[in-house]
């Protein structure tokens, strides 16, 4: 089991008599999500196709803090382009051997249909109230195709829980088979933004990463800040420091601390990368989005017989 230190901590408050989140499932089919509004207005959703939040909206509910594409098929037929998809259980391309060396790139749950287990809610005097939103994916609930590519048992719960300014995404992977199974696990999160020329993201200096626009050679960033001047696809591996910051026009946009998790993806794909994919609009949608993606990616995470595995972010809007 592997324990989570520097855990943020659980958003609960006492119960109160006030109002409390409205929760609705809307939609049909592939297209089906869970929607998620708080009494002060800020709400998410979260489609059941891929577990994926394609919303979360804070200041009252006016600020999406998210990024979709325009071109994104949110009809349950392949994976969203865009808000936070969940990368479970391999990160980009299959390794050439080993349990995942069947699957196709960033494995299944983005393109599983996920259960709706249900929600919680809390309130206290300051109505700064909050909603638990739980899904949840095992082995009967992926394709034949996936069953027979990654041939063990597994449960996964996935836990969106909005606050008035804050939004954390837990995923608990549990081994319910008799063998152990190793994974990989990140959140691909799409971050909406005004002017990608004008972002910065600190809380990445001093830490090696793989540069995937670089044929994926090593390397030290020594600046504590990264700017975008061109395409960026690279993975930080074993970050210190618990939280990255986003920052726009040198004004804290969002801060994102990784639980228990030690990696991050930075990832924007530019002009010719954006023109190049069919599900990217507009073309020059790369100017308002901006990746930062906490998982475990470097190597592998493994989990014995009856072992469990939670990791995940807790994300603070500054609008």
């Amino acid at each position: 089991m592997v324990e989570r230190a520097n855990r943020p901590s659980a958003l609960n408050a006492p119960q109160s008599s006030g109002p409390s989140a409205q929760v609705d499932i809307v939609g049909e089919g592939g297209s089906q999500k869970v929607v998620a509004q708080l009494p002060s207005g800020e709400s998410v959703e979260v489609y059941l196709f891929g577990a994926t939040v394609t919303s979360w909206k804070s200041n009252g509910g006016q600020t999406e803090n998210l990024w979709v594409s325009e071109a994104a098929d949110l009809t349950g037929n392949k994976p969203i382009r865009g808000g936070v998809p969940v990368v479970f259980p391999n990160f980009g391309p299959p390794p050439a051997t080993g349990p995942c060396s069947k699957l196709s790139q960033h494995g299944f749950a983005r393109n599983s249909r996920w259960e709706y287990l249900g929600k919680s809610s809390t309130e206290d005097a300051l109505d700064t109230s909050s909603v638990k939103l739980d899904f949840g994916l095992d082995r009967n609930g992926i394709s034949e195709e996936h069953r027979k590519a990654w041939p063990l048992d597994f449960g996964l719960v996935y836990s969106v829980t909005l606050s008035k300014d804050t939004l954390q995404t837990v995923i608990t992977v549990r081994n319910e088979g008799e063998e152990s199974f190793e994974f990989q696990f990140l959140l691909h999160t799409y971050f909406r933004i005004k002017d990608i020329s004008k972002v910065s993201v600190n809380g990445l200096g001093s830490v090696e990463y793989i540069d995937k626009v670089l044929d994926a050679t090593t390397h030290s960033q020594t600046d504590p800040t990264l700017k975008f001047t061109g395409e960026v696809d690279r993975v930080y591996k074993d970050i210190k420091l618990d939280t990255t910051s986003i920052l726009e026009d040198g004004k804290p946009r969002f801060d994102i601390t990784r639980d228990n998790v030690k990696d991050t993806v930075t990832w924007n794909p530019w002009i010719e990368k954006a023109k190049s994919m069919g599900d990217f609009a507009p073309n020059d949608g790369y100017k308002n989005m901006v990746c930062v993606e906490v998982g475990a990616v470097n190597g592998w995470q493994k989990l014995e017989k009856g072992e469990v595995f939670e990791g995940g972010m807790l994300v603070k809007s500054h609008l």
